[in-house]
């Protein structure tokens, strides 16, 4: 007999101020229980230094994570001049300190010279994995492995705030896929030629999402101890905070059918449209105003499903 999940069938994103000092994992279990899910994956990790912007996919939305995985993300982050450490962040040991003899225009040429596209390695205490294990493992046991430079964009970076006498300087950045951004910090202390190191870091955008509407943890257990033990009421209070599945895909194209096609499309058949009404790529699919999965064009131009969502199957 097949073992049922335990849990709702709730589908939906929330927009976690993810808290400093746990890792994505743990803050994702968290939500899972409190709103009493059966499914849900966060869509990108933060270190547990980190704090901000976790998005987490309950239910239909965690088909579609990768689409939030891929966005471009903004950050700010403060860094501690005059000191490298073998993370690249204040979680690590310092390995060097060099003192630290710079003006601001010459911080503010070297912030802006990352500025457009390069190549970056990833850092060995990333979650990237070799070998089938993540990097920070074997970094844990100073092992060094072989890393991949990846093509990264940096769309803008601003010098927000220097404070000499603290050496410590912030920074908002935004930035492609992928990016690390303790690689830029200790990149640029390299270029400064004092050392640098990530001593803060809160992810406040991730694709369109803006910062407030995100939510914290705290903020959510404060909306359940208000209903104390009543379970209706809490997900009464807690599910209007889920934001619909498919705000994940707001820059994709949209192809809009009737309700007899959207049948037809969740149980894998082509719907057949006017030419041209298919765009190019991956497209957002609706059916009478409904989200319904994700599509793409046949080589006759027809409409053919490629993520379709459990509900239209039935």
């Amino acid at each position: 007999m097949a073992r049922r999940n335990k849990g709702r069938p709730i589908d939906g994103i929330l927009l976690l101020n993810k808290a400093q000092g746990i890792s994505s994992n743990k803050a994702l279990q968290q939500a899972k229980f409190l709103f009493g899910a059966q499914k849900a994956g966060h869509t990108g990790a933060l270190d547990p230094l980190a704090t901000g912007m976790l998005p987490i996919c309950f239910g239909e939305a965690t088909k579609f994570t990768q689409f939030l995985l891929d966005t471009d993300k903004t950050y700010v982050v403060r860094a501690k001049l005059g000191e490298r450490t073998t993370t690249s962040d204040s979680d690590g040991e310092v390995v060097e300190t060099r003192p630290v003899n710079i003006t601001r225009a010459q911080l503010e040429q070297e912030v802006t010279s990352f500025l457009g596209e390069s190549d970056q390695y990833p850092s060995m205490y990333s979650a990237l994995k070799y070998q089938g294990q993540p990097l920070y493992k074997y970094a844990r046991e100073g092992i060094e492995v072989p890393r991949k430079c990846r093509r990264i964009t940096v769309f803008s970076i601003s010098l927000d705030e220097y404070d000499e006498q603290a050496q410590e300087i912030q920074m908002t950045v935004y930035v492609s896929k992928g990016t690390y951004i303790r690689t830029i910090v200790d990149d640029l202390g390299e270029k400064l030629g004092c050392g640098a190191h990530v001593i803060m870091l809160h992810r406040s955008e991730v694709g369109h999402y803006p910062s407030d509407k995100m939510i914290s943890f705290e903020a959510l257990e404060a909306l359940v101890q208000s209903v104390a033990q009543d379970e209706t009421a809490r997900f009464t209070l807690l599910d209007p905070l889920l934001l619909p599945m498919d705000t994940a895909l707001a820059d994709l194209p949209m192809v809009e059918i009737n309700a007899e096609q959207g049948k037809a499309f969740g149980h894998g058949q082509v719907v057949k449209l006017e030419s041209g009404e298919v765009p190019e790529g991956i497209v957002k699919v609706m059916a009478d105003g409904r989200f319904i999965g994700l599509g793409e064009r046949n080589p006759h131009g027809h409409l053919k499903a490629k993520r379709a969502l459990s509900s239209t199957q039935e």
